[in-house]
Formats: C-alpha cells, structure tokens, sequence
C-alpha cells in the first residue's frame, strides 16, 4: 500500500488533526491488512496501545528508535514501522533480565515517543508571527500572537536578515545564541554572545574538580560491588527512580535484597527510599552543608571520647587543610576546617545542635549517624545534584568529600563517597563501551569572548549589563586558569536565536525572561513544537527529531552502547539543525561546507565505525563494530573494513551492545582506589594532588566572579532565598512574607521539559503542587483545590496534593511545566517553576532552583482544568 505518510506530504492543506486522524487511521488499517504468514517481525496480538483496533498480529519492521532526551537513562526503544507509521513500542527483550545481565528497559516517557513524534503539535512549517515585520517588530505581542506559514526561502531570509542587520548595526555581541549547530554558523559569521551555567550539577560543576572531588561516577563504585559489598547508603537527596531513568533503582534494590540499609536525608519521602525501605531523616531544602558541618563536628566529638570514628590515616595523608597541622605551606593555619567546626576563633562550636536549628534533623539523630558511618563499616555516602543546586553552596560539594575522607570512605570495596545520578547512578566507573568520534571538524576560533551566567542573563537584556567571569559557554576551569575577573561589562542584546535547549523555559526568573524577549529586535527558534522558546519568538524554524534522521549512538550505564536508526523520512517540511545552518550559510555568503564538512549520514557512520568495548580483561579497547565493504557502500560513506565483535548489521537489527557482567569479572571498579593506595603516584586533579578540604584556589576564583564570596574551607552561609529568608525576623522567629521553601523535583511525566505536551503521560501524572498535609489543613486546602503559589518573581495556579511525605513548611512543585501566562500576565496556569525561582547569581553563579521562598493560599478565581483536559499548545493555521 502507498504510505500514508506521502500521501499527507502530498496534501498542503491537511489539518493538525487532520493529521493525526489520518495517522490513526492508517494504524488501524496497517493493523488489519498485515500479512500473519511467513514475516519473522510477526508480533502478538495487540493491546490498547495498537490503535484502537481488534486484536490482531501485524507484519513489520522493528526499528531501533533513539529515546535521546536528558534523563540519563538512554534504555533501548524499539518501534513497530510499516510504510512509514509507528504502530507500536517495546523495550529491550535481546535478552533474559536478570541482576547481573539487566535488560535496558525504557520507562513511561519513552514508551510514548511516538506520541510526540507523530504528534498533533508538531510543527509542519516555518512559520512567522503575523504582528512581526523587520520594520515593525512589535515586540509586546510575542508569545499573544497568531501565526502564519511561509516558506523556507522567505523563512532563512528574514533569519539573515536580521542577523546581519544585528552585525551591522551593532556588533556580533549583539547576537545572543545558544546550541552547538548554530553556534558553528555564528562563530564563523563572526561570534555571538553566549550563556553558561551550572546547570544539573550546581555547584558541583567547578568546586568538585577544584577540591579534587569527583563530578560523575569517579566517587561511585559499580553495581557489583555495591550490591556484595556496602552495609550501609546514606542518601542525600538523591531519587534515581524518578530522575535517572534505565536500571539504576534495580541495582540498588539488589543490595537491599543482600543486607544492605538505607538511610535517606531529604525534604521528600521519594520513591527511591519507599522501594528500598530506607529510613527518612527530613531536612529542610539547602541545609545539606548544615547538617554535614554538624555532622563533621559529631565525628571530631565522637571520636575523642574514644569512639575511633575518624580515619586519621587517610585524613592526615590523603587530604589537606583538616587540621592546623595539614594546612598547605604559606596559608594561615588558623583557617582549618577542624577549628572552625569547633568554633575554637570565631566562638561557635558547629554542634549537632547547632546544625538542627538550621536544618530540622535533630542533634541526637546527627550524633548517632557519626557512629554509624564509623570506618569500620562498609559505608556508601551519596548525593545527588540536587543539594548543590541551591544559592551559597559552594562548599557543599567540599564538606561532603571532608566527611568521607574523615571517616576513610574512600577507595575500598563497599565504601565510597561520591555522587549518584544521570548515567552513572547505581553504576560507578568508566564507560566499557563507548560511541566513536563523529569526524566533523573543529572550529577552535572564538571571536566573541562574551558568555554571561544565566542567573542574570534576562536581567543583562533588560539593563545592559552583565558580570564578565572570564567563561565561554562551559562550567568547567582548568587548575591553570586565570582568575576570573568578574568585570561589569555593557551588553546591547538585539537578536535571540534559539537553536537547541529550552533556554527561556529552563533558566531562572521566567517572567523577566519573557520581558527580555518582548524587548529585542529578533527571536527565532528551531522547534518540533511550539515550546515555549518557539512560543516567543517571531520565526520558527521546524526541525526533525531523531526519529527522522539517519542515525546514532546513545551512551547510558557504563555497560552498553545503543544503536538507533531512522524510523520515518522527515515529516513535513521540518528540516535538521544542520541543514538549516548550512543553508544559512548560503543565505550569509558563506560556503557550507566551512560549517560541515561532512554530511549527517558519514558523521553517523563515523561513530559506529569508531565505536570501542574493553575487553575480558578488563582494560584493552578495541573495536566494536564489524565494518565490510558492503556495508560501506550500503550506507553510501567513506571508510575502511574492519573486525569487531559485533556486525553492522546485527548492531541495528539488536540495537544494543551489552556487557554481561559477573562478580569477581574484570570490569569491575572502586572509586578512588588507586589514590587510595598510593596517593602520590595516584594524584588527584586538584593543585596539591589531595583531596582539599582547605582549597585557596577554589576561594580565589569564586570570590573573583563578583558574585558573593566564600572561605578556602567550607562554611555555613545563609542562602538567598534560603531557610532563614523565610523569616521576617529569624532572631524573633518571626516568618515573613514568604514563610514556605519550595523546592523542584524531575517528574516522571518530562524529561525536563520535554514531553510535558503529550497527553498520555497528562493523564498519567497529574502535575499538581505537593503540599504538607498540616500545612494544608491551616490554610484551609483540601486535595483538589486549585491553589495560588506565590513568590518575590511570581506566581503559578496548580491544584493541591496534600502529603506527609513533605516536611512542614515546604512546598513542592514539579520541574519543566510549560508556562501558560494568564491573559494579563499574572499567573501562570501550569506551574512552570522558573516562574517562582528569580535570577539571583552567588558564589560561582549556581542557579538555584532548589532554594526559593513562597506563600501560598487557596484561590479564590476560577478553579483550573486538570492538566489532562487541557489543550495541547498547537499551532492552527
């Protein structure tokens, strides 16, 4: 039969809907007419899933579709093709699941890619906001307007346009963009402005590598030994169940299953502690390094009263800066960190006491976990991101590692200190299988030095200025660099051009954000929706998703690989980013060929051809992929036969490549073990080759970004927006206008925010506002009560679940909701949280999603529709 996708393309007047009745239709007849007879992609009766039609077997292609958003997952996909229609899903059944040899098993968000793909709201052409001219931008209209189609040609040449208009005018400075195609284009046309961040890792994004910490799996030992090893996890605000999608939940659930105990510290019950049976100790969002300082304090305490919790070995050889006799050479030894925990200069003991005024746990609790974590038992100490993306918190990643260098965590089977999350939770260690290089050439030329952070990157557009650190678009400083200057530079934004991520909806303080976009010349988005970058712009440029493009590779846990190939031609009109930078390009009298020199499909090529697993023992790389002349001139590339272990051919057909894994194998990994063993000739990536607990370097460059300032030791400092902003007058006890913290969590309805669109996963999670039960009851909410979140940037409408599985007077608010503004601007009705979170930039320019302050009240307007009933964001044309 004829695809019915060439059919639609062949029609230029078919409706959204038109769309995806035709698409369900032609599900529904690809159902029936399949053949039953001699297909070996036969498949079982179908389910509700399968279109709406009769159980019956469907003849087709199973293809390995990507599932490539940021979760830090990355599990197998696998999709139902014929003429072109997904008709079904399923996940990894290459092999019998099992604890050692787990299948790669995709969640609920990627189980229904196909619903954004082949989606009602995907964008079909460019399109251009009708109150948009390059005479007349009106602005003050952007994100209120109508919209209407156009053309490529006419779309790529108001995008020059006005790209050129902003060079002429006024500078390539003037050029604020963001994603790494684009970003190509733009470097070559001159430069442009960029942004920087923390982003997921807060804090841990400059300090953990300074103090020579670990950001990634480098701290966490691997599943194996986790699971015959470790007595004893204690948590700190980590929820792999919910944000690191994949088998990391699983691997941990296997050393419960073996003895192993949990203890979690949290704002939040979340599922992760109720599956492991952990016990909860609440504490209140971004007092992690309270608590930790008291903590440190219970071990120095504990231990001198002869309760041997403190490995003075691995302290006094492995780390500096503990006491006054491990200070670094020149440095004042009355700054260690053992004297300011004892208060001995400033008069104030950080007693466990002291710490539970600060973060709730109680100092009797703080007391006996110092004998709990005692170095005589196999302790896992992990965090997540979470606690360090919070105002002030420099030093939480550096009081974290003090506690497991104090108590000789570190280096040894069943102990680790380290974080748990993305890819590597449940997981430490190196990846064994890994993607090759994609060949496209480098462009090392950064014409434009401008990068700003983007907890004040709206208020840089609406004021014209911008604190300079010395950074370009990345989180990481090498131990070398200059110290940042934190100098106050002019900015004149006139062009907003979003080529990748979500930038308005993900940085902080949102309502400013869209006042920033209501302000330039010129915003144009590359979408596949009309996300809420598109949604303020005045072009938007339809891209493919991965679902339409040649193929990749996607890297998740340490053990396999995953290879995806194309699924449908591209729909519509809808284009990649880097065939709308090439024509670009053109458009800008430049040769395409500068911005890639090689296609999509030799780049993809390129990756598998280069792709490498360890072998048996545990240490030699070599390649994965069988690569025969065939398949080279199958796949229309350059390259050269090789041997794998795997063929090309059976790599897409089983889409994954997975090491089996045994205790006792090679692949085995204990974070920190050669440093351990012999720390000088196993030095870590700080200055001294220690882990520094006294670290001048990283006091020097934070204090240099003009932000706040911190010590080289970690203290306890007061968050903006933190617990004590609460208070009108925390002296008193007296709470202020904003007397809730409210705090963010990934929600297994979106990646971020991607899929927040799709209403299956609308019905299957509810997005309300999680508030404690008593403080419900006070305020006079009960569940199902639409209720008004207010906060010094805004304020959000949701309806109110009431738990007690958050602490009294924290409020909860799912992260990534797409902002739907009211008509006059005032609330936003689905509960984006960039809304309540404002653009406060400290210490090394962290964004604070996790310290915030609220009130909240019952609303007394219209109560709003579930999030399942509402709309999708669609553009009608």
């Amino acid at each position: 039969m004829t695809s019915y996708l060439e059919r639609i393309r062949q029609s230029s007047d078919i409706t959204r809907r038109g769309f995806i009745k035709a698409s369900a239709a032609a599900t529904a007849a690809l159902a029936v007419s399949g053949s039953l007879a001699g297909c070996a992609n036969k498949v079982e009766p179908a389910d509700a899933n399968a279109g709406g039609t009769e159980a019956v077997a469907v003849d087709g292609e199973w293809v390995t579709a990507a599932c490539w958003h940021n979760c830090g997952g990355r599990c197998l996909n696998k999709v139902l093709v014929k003429d072109g229609v997904a008709l079904r899903q399923k996940t990894d059944d290459t092999h019998e699941d099992s604890p050692d040899y787990p299948q790669q098993r995709a969640c609920l968000r990627g189980r229904s890619q196909r619903k954004q793909v082949f989606s009602a709201d995907r964008i079909k052409y460019p399109m251009k906001r009708k109150g948009w001219s390059p005479d007349n931008p009106q602005g003050e209209l952007r994100g209120k307007d109508e919209w209407e189609r156009i053309e490529w040609d006419e779309a790529l040449s108001y995008v020059a346009d006005e790209l050129k208009k902003a060079k002429e005018q006024y500078g390539n400075r003037s050029i604020l963009a963001a994603g790494s195609e684009i970003g190509r284009l733009l470097t070559l046309f001159g430069g442009y402005t960029a942004s920087w961040g923390t982003g997921s890792y807060g804090s841990f994004a400059l300090t953990a590598g300074i103090i020579g910490a670990e950001v990634w799996s480098g701290g966490i030992n691997d599943r194996i030994d986790m699971r015959e090893n470790t007595e004893l996890f204690v948590m700190i605000g980590s929820n792999p169940a919910w944000s690191s999608g994949g088998s990391p939940a699983f691997h941990m659930l296997q050393a419960k299953e073996n003895g192993a105990r949990f203890v979690a510290i949290d704002p939040y019950y979340n599922d992760t502690y109720e599956l492991l049976g952990a016990e909860w100790l609440p504490i209140r969002p971004g007092q992690d390094t309270a608590f930790l300082i008291g903590l440190a304090y219970a071990l120095i305490d504990g231990d001198a009263q002869g309760g041997n919790l403190i490995d003075w070995d691995f302290l006094n050889t492995h780390a500096i800066g503990f006491d006054a006799e491990h200070m670094p050479e020149g440095s004042d030894p009355r700054g260690n960190f053992r004297d300011y925990v004892l208060g001995t200069y400033d008069g104030l003991p950080k007693t466990p006491e002291w710490a539970a005024e600060l973060c709730g746990i109680s100092g009797e609790r703080i007391r006996q976990l110092a004998e709990e974590i005692a170095p005589s038992r196999a302790v896992a100490l992990m965090c997540g991101w979470a606690p360090a993306r919070t105002h002030n918190s420099d030093g939480f990643p550096q009081v974290f590692s003090t506690i497991g260098a104090m108590t000789g965590h570190m280096g040894k089977p069943g102990h680790m200190t380290g974080v748990n999350c993305h890819s590597a939770a449940g997981n430490g260690g190196p990846s064994l299988v890994n993607p090759g290089p994609s060949g496209v050439a480098a462009i090392k030329e950064v014409p434009v030095d401008d990068s700003i952070n983007k907890t004040e990157i709206w208020k840089a557009i609406m004021t014209g200025r911008y604190t300079w650190n010395g950074r370009s678009g990345t989180v990481t400083m090498p131990a070398d660099a200059e110290k940042a200057p934190g100098e106050v530079r002019d900015i004149d934004i006139h062009v907003i051009y979003h080529g990748g991520g979500a930038a308005l909806q993900t940085t902080d303080a949102m309502s400013e954000g869209i006042a920033a976009h209501r302000k330039v010349d010129f915003v144009v988005s590359h979408a596949q929706f009309l996300t809420t970058n598109a949604l303020y712009s005045d072009i938007i440029l339809p891209v493919t998703t991965l679902w339409e493009r040649p193929g990749g590779l996607l890297t998740g846990n340490r053990e396999m690989l995953i290879m995806y190939t194309q699924v449908t031609e591209p729909l519509f009109e809808s284009q990649s980013d880097q065939w709308i930078a090439r024509e670009l390009a053109k458009k800008l009298g430049m040769e395409e060929s500068a911005v890639y020199d090689i296609d999509e499909n030799q780049q993809f090529f390129n990756t598998v051809a280069g792709a490498t697993y360890v072998e048996d023992d545990g240490v030699t790389a070599s390649p994965l992929v069988t690569i025969t002349e065939e398949d080279i001139e199958e796949w229309g590339a350059v390259g050269t036969p090789q041997e794998g272990v795997i063929s090309f051919k059976d790599f897409k057909e089983k889409g994954v490549y997975q090491i089996e894994r045994k205790a006792g194998d090679n692949y085995g990994f204990v974070a920190y073990s050669g440093f351990a063993k012999d720390p000088e000739s196993n030095p870590l990536p700080s200055l001294s080759g220690k882990l520094e607990i006294y670290s001048a370097r990283l006091a020097e460059i934070v204090n240099g970004m003009g932000y706040s300032t911190i010590e080289p030791v970690p203290t306890y400092i007061p968050q903006a927006c933190g617990y004590e902003a609460t208070f009108g007058d925390y002296a008193a006890g007296e709470k202020g206008d904003y007397p809730f913290q409210i705090f963010n969590i990934h929600y297994l309805r979106r990646s971020h925010t991607v899929f927040d669109n799709i209403p299956w996963l609308r019905e299957a999670w509810a997005n309300p506002v999680y508030l404690n039960a008593q403080d419900a009851e006070e305020r006079n909410i009960a569940a199902g009560d639409t209720v008004r979140i207010t906060s010094p940037y805004g304020s959000v409408l949701r309806k109110a679940t009431l738990t007690n599985r958050v602490i009294p007077g924290v409020v909860m608010l799912p992260h990534g909701a797409w902002v739907d503004m009211d008509d006059d601007d005032e609330n936003d009705t689905a509960g984006a949280d960039n809304v309540i979170c404002g653009g406060c930039p400290t210490g090394q320019g962290v964004s604070g999603w996790n310290t915030a302050i609220c009130n909240f009240e019952k609303y007394d307007g219209e109560a709003i529709v579930d999030d399942a009933a509402r709309p999708q964001r669609i553009i009608c044309e």
